[in-house]
């Protein structure tokens, strides 16, 4: 499977593993109510949190776009550097959160870290060279097309 191919589904998997967690997190008994009461987490819900978050999100998003768009130099330093900076955010989305939600948040933020693992990895290993003619990027020789 080419390397973009793997960065982009593993960007994805990281958006639909923050959707999951956020909608999940609606049923802690009383979240609704404090976000009805214009607070999210201890912090005030105004346009600048909002604005915040979705800056937050767009990183992420957007990397699912790059990594499959970007040519392979630049998407290489462009996942190390985003997903080494997404790693912090991670963590920091457990802080102030109750002792009786440390499990969810526990696996949560575990899953979003072994993917963050994933993306750094893979684009540290991409292969530094150019396919051949001959052999591809995953070192299998290359068929010719039949002709019919």
């Amino acid at each position: 499977m080419p390397v973009k191919a793997k960065l982009a589904a593993a960007w994805a998997s990281l958006m639909f593993l923050y959707i999951y967690v956020d909608y999940l997190a609606l049923y802690k008994p009383g979240f609704i109510d404090t976000l009805r009461g214009g607070t999210v987490h201890e912090f005030d819900a105004g346009p600048t949190f909002v604005a915040a978050s979705l800056t937050l999100m767009s990183v992420p998003t957007l990397m699912i776009l790059l990594s499959m768009t970007l040519p392979a130099r630049v998407n290489r330093v462009v996942n190390l550097v985003v997903a080494a900076l997404y790693i912090p955010v991670t963590v920091f989305n457990m802080a102030g959160e109750p002792w009786k939600y440390a499990y969810f948040y526990a696996l949560s933020i575990g899953l979003e870290l072994l993917i963050h693992v994933f993306i750094l990895r893979s684009a540290w290993t991409w292969p530094r060279r150019a396919a051949s003619p001959a052999v591809g990027l995953d070192g299998e020789a290359l068929r010719a097309p039949q002709q019919v």
